[in-house]
């Protein structure tokens, strides 16, 4: 083997030894964000890069936090039966909304004004439901006074970093699987006509929607995973159309298109989040919404491949030229 097919194993041995080598608690802290994002970022990708705009993975990353950390508090489910259960909620609801949305060729701005309304309604429904959800100021999990690892509750950031890791590199492992498989082809043909690849065979309804539910699931093990870490969700920072954006921009900034893509918009926001917060604290209050929009916006005009996927372009055009 060369030392190219060795990289990964080397890359992967690197960031697993790294918090036994480098134990500063706020970095490893800033690193355990970037991981879950990315895998939320990631889950967003998979169907965004088909065409796909939703504007509702708030939603479902809402679900899997509050139903995991609801079900603890209220009836001592423990998280590794609470995360299932959300992530068969959030199934469940992606099929729900858009199943009909596939059946009657609910596509493009319409299909994302659907999700923008889901977003909306689990945020409103989080807020409403104050009494068992604690509404707009938040809520807390229980801390546990038995097993931390039934509880999925940990205080060693090391324990959170390879727990993040791990999710991290399972998300990059489905983007790689879909990669491989049948339903890459199927779904890049029905996003560049829909009748042309029902006429060839493929199952349109079936292959939106089987994209769709794993989307949404991962999302909302993204939100579980999250809500467990912090300790703490609140409508704002797990649901709603402020973190649907916050996806979209990630994902388009880093790279739709490329399995790392989602990472490094990760690590902008995440970095561009910190930045602003330690130097103009409270002042800096929603700019970070604010600076997504206008990069948006910028990064569509002249980088619509995103940082990653653009810099591989400009890799593989010199590279083909002087194969040429």
């Amino acid at each position: 083997m060369s030392l190219r097919q060795y990289m990964p194993w080397i890359a992967g041995a690197a960031l697993v030894a790294l918090p036994f080598v480098y134990r500063d608690p706020y970095h490893l802290h800033i690193l355990i964000l970037i991981l879950i994002w990315s895998f939320a970022y990631t889950s967003w990708a998979v169907m965004g890069r088909f065409g796909l705009v939703s504007l509702g993975h708030g939603g479902f990353m809402g679900v899997g936090a509050y139903v995991t950390v609801l079900l603890w508090n209220h009836f001592g489910l423990t998280p590794w039966l609470g995360i299932p259960a959300a992530l068969l909620c959030s199934g469940a609801l992606a099929m729900v909304v858009a199943y009909p949305c596939f059946r009657f060729r609910i596509t493009g701005h319409y299909f994302a004004l659907v999700t923008l309304a889901l977003s909306g309604i689990v945020l409103q429904v989080i807020t409403a439901t104050r009494d068992h959800t604690g509404g707009s100021l938040g809520y807390t999990p229980e801390r546990t006074k038995g097993n931390h690892i039934l509880a999925l509750q940990f205080d060693d950031k090391v324990v959170w970093y390879l727990i993040a890791l791990g999710v991290w590199v399972g998300g990059l492992l489905i983007w790689r699987w879909i990669d491989r498989s049948m339903s890459r082809y199927a779904m890049e043909a029905i996003s560049e006509d829909e009748d042309a690849a029902a006429a060839a065979g493929v199952n349109v309804t079936a292959e939106k929607l089987r994209i769709t539910v794993i989307s949404a699931l991962m999302t909302a093990l993204a939100g579980a995973l999250y809500g467990q870490y912090q300790m703490f969700i609140s409508p704002d920072t797990v649901s709603g159309i402020g973190i649907s954006l916050q996806m979209v921009f990630a994902a388009v900034v880093g790279g739709i298109y490329v399995a790392f893509g989602p990472t490094v918009g990760a690590i902008i926001t995440i970095l561009l989040a910190e930045a602003l917060r330690i130097g103009f604290g409270t002042k800096a209050v929603g700019w970070d919404n604010l600076v997504y929009g206008v990069l948006l916006v910028v990064f569509i005009i002249f980088l619509p491949k995103g940082i990653l996927g653009s810099l591989l372009a400009s890799i593989k055009t010199p590279s083909k030229r002087q194969n040429g």
